[in-house]
């Protein structure tokens, strides 16, 4: 189903503040509360809406130190690569991964709390990897933009 304008606003002002009530929904759109809880409803249905999660702040968790860290697989076997795919899923320090086209095969972008613990999962946890040749890391320095609610 497509979106109309009403659904576009009602995206954004949950991108703005997840934990916008319906009344104050309705009242932003123009809507019922009751209107307004069942556009959510069906929005989250239609996955549209995937998850609610709360953003933390690195620093004051102790995560100082932010990076992306590119991985090239010397190999491409399946079953090398469902395996690459479940280390980068039980490893915490990598809050996401995409695969890429390019020279890098992955692009992970981690959180760890200083430089040595960089380097125990870029050594220890990456690199013995089968399948991995390489990687390249690259360490934020500032982040002017941080991750912003996508373009509705």
């Amino acid at each position: 189903m497509a979106l109309d304008e009403t659904d576009k606003r009602l995206l954004a002002s949950l991108q703005s503040n997840a934990h916008l009530t319906a009344q104050e929904l309705g009242e932003t759109l123009n809507l019922s509360p009751s209107q307004a809880g069942r556009r959510r409803q069906r929005l989250e249905s239609e996955g549209y809406i995937q998850n609610y999660t709360a953003q933390l702040d690195p620093q004051k968790l102790e995560l100082m130190v932010q990076g992306f860290v590119q991985v090239h697989l010397g190999t491409h076997q399946p079953e090398h690569s469902v395996s690459f795919a479940q280390l980068v899923a039980t490893h915490a320090e990598i809050v996401s991964a995409w695969t890429m086209t390019g020279d890098a095969d992955y692009l992970l972008r981690v959180y760890c709390t200083d430089l040595s613990s960089l380097n125990r999962l870029i050594h220890e946890v990456l690199l013995p990897h089968p399948a991995v040749a390489k990687v390249h890391s690259q360490i934020v320095m500032d982040q002017p933009k941080r991750d912003g609610p996508l373009p509705i």
